[in-house]
């Protein structure tokens, strides 16, 4: 019966100022259709765009050779890299230089403050985010519709070129380093030939397999006939009748054929003297000129990545004009403003209803 009791004097509190109230809540509501209807209109223009992987732009990628299937499209650290480029500070001065901000947003750029002023007003009509099927929305609000549209296709080129530059700038280092390793493979490669000559000229191998077989069937083809020559010069030596010119042709053919065999000899010891090393500074040279024909290879194909286009993002849906205002919600501020006065107007009634016998000089001064 208590709580019946307080609720009907909180109704009959309430009715005895419902005009106050309602005086209250009409110069609220009649305030903020005036301050609404002062508030300038926006317009949001919006784009929305994929990552795309930076393999893309790796050669491996693009000339199959790759040892593992690469994704078009980018993953969760693709999509944060982009949205960090799409919030970075070279991004905001190339939007405030571009568009010529300080006068767009009516900033004196004399001020100690006038930088921080225009990065604050942009970042404060721009926004990027992500959608929840892995999207990146960027978006744009301007008094001027027109303009808020080219600002958000201008941001979200900017951001490819930005990306694209960030990923060329690792290309760039790898064909470096190619260029680098080029050019200690082709000092090596000169110094292996330098080496290899040397040695051929030494040993005097100039084809290994060729010369081996060569000299081998010369050693024993000279052996073949320096003892047959033998033998027919012991049997003609114990035959009569036989002339001393012929004897003496044939001793002269032993001894040419011993000096030969004695020369070949020489040469096959020499070459094998000599073999095992220019055996080792071949395939040293045959591997390095291999080596330097794929780093070649590969930096003509980092080359051509270099200087192909390749997107960072894929655009899925363009800044199109706005046709509706994104705000301000003057329905909205209208209603919040009746009810924000109406709950506030309770409360006050209500308040000094309940404290108005309370003497407050007294509690002040602690009496």
């Amino acid at each position: 019966m208590n709580h019946q009791d307080n609720l009907l004097d909180v109704l009959r509190t309430l009715f005895k100022w419902k005009k106050q109230i309602f005086y209250v809540c009409v110069l609220a509501v009649a305030g903020a259709v005036i301050i609404s209807l002062t508030l300038s209109n926006y317009y949001k223009a919006t784009t929305t765009f994929l990552a795309v992987s930076p393999d893309q732009a790796k050669p491996e990628s693009l000339y199959g050779k790759g040892q593992l299937r690469t994704e078009y499209y980018g993953n969760e650290n693709d999509i944060d890299r982009l949205l960090t480029i799409a919030g970075s500070a070279e991004l905001a001065g190339f939007m405030i230089d571009s568009f010529n901000l300080y006068e767009h947003y009516g900033i004196n750029p004399e001020n100690n403050r006038a930088a921080f002023k225009v990065r604050e007003k942009f970042f404060g009509l721009y926004e990027v985010t992500k959608t929840k099927r892995d999207a990146i929305e960027l978006s744009v609000e301007d008094k001027d519709k027109e303009m808020a549209a080219r600002m958000a296709r201008a941001a979200r080129e900017k951001a490819d070129e930005i990306a694209r530059r960030l990923m060329q700038e690792g290309l760039q280092k790898t064909i470096n380093s190619y260029e680098d390793n080029i050019k200690g493979k082709e000092a090596l490669l000169s110094a292996l030939s330098d080496s290899l000559i040397r040695l051929r000229q030494e040993y005097g191998i100039y084809n290994i397999v060729g010369q081996a077989e060569a000299l081998s069937g010369q050693v024993s083809e000279a052996e073949g006939l320096m003892v047959r020559n033998r033998a027919k010069l012991e049997v003609l030596k114990n035959t009569r009748g036989i002339p001393a010119d012929t004897i003496k042709y044939l001793q002269a053919t032993v001894t040419g054929m011993e000096e030969e065999l004695k020369n070949l000899t020489a040469k096959m010891e020499n070459f094998n003297k000599g073999l095992g090393k220019v055996g080792i500074f071949e395939r040293q040279y045959v591997e390095a000129n291999q080596t330097l024909s794929e780093d070649k290879e590969r930096l003509k194909q980092a080359l051509a990545t270099y200087h192909s286009v390749i997107p960072a993002l894929v655009i899925v849906e363009e800044a199109e004009v706005p046709v509706i205002k994104s705000r301000p919600k003057r329905s909205i501020i209208v209603l919040a403003a009746g009810a924000i006065a109406f709950l506030f107007s309770i409360f006050g009634v209500l308040l000094f209803e309940t404290y108005q016998d309370v003497n407050w000089r007294e509690i002040y001064h602690a009496k």
